[in-house]
């Protein structure tokens, strides 16, 4: 009998060992990212016509809210109701695009401001890997990194 009972217990452990694996399982991906912001409109027509992301429908239909795609599975939500504030260029978003050269043409084009690390205007940073990039705000003061990793 107590042999059975090891036998029924070392069973139902090795059943759970694979559940609990899975449900320790970390995250598969980015879903998405909220900016609370002072103004939707103009967040939302800058991350638009700056960044060209695509607007998709959100659920709340409120008027506080705008969603936009930023990668195959993954979205930017912005929220208004926040109060002006600066923020650290040590914590900001970054985005990849296939051309950088084009799209700092498309930031000149529209006026926007952008520069180096070290905020020189209209400058790239090398990174060690040899990616470029460079860094801009939106009209919260959220830092934005633009680069031409090819990860």
């Amino acid at each position: 009998m107590k042999k059975y009972l090891s036998f029924c217990l070392l069973a139902l452990l090795a059943l759970m060992a694979p559940a609990k694996r899975a449900f320790a399982q970390g995250p598969v991906g980015l879903n998405h990212i909220a900016l609370y912001v002072v103004d939707l409109q103009k967040s939302a027509d800058f991350y638009k016509n700056v960044l060209l992301l695509p607007e998709i429908p959100e659920p709340f239909k409120d008027g506080k809210h705008v969603w936009l795609r930023i990668g195959p599975h993954s979205q930017l939500h912005i929220i208004q109701g926040n109060k002006a504030q600066d923020h650290d260029i040590n914590t900001h978003l970054a985005f990849s695009v296939k051309d950088l050269s084009k799209f700092m043409a498309h930031l000149d084009k529209l006026g926007v401001r952008y520069g180096s690390w070290k905020s020189e205007p209209g400058k790239t940073t090398p990174r060690p890997d040899g990616v470029k990039q460079i860094y801009l705000q939106d009209p919260d003061n959220f830092w934005l990194e633009v680069n031409d990793d090819k990860f």
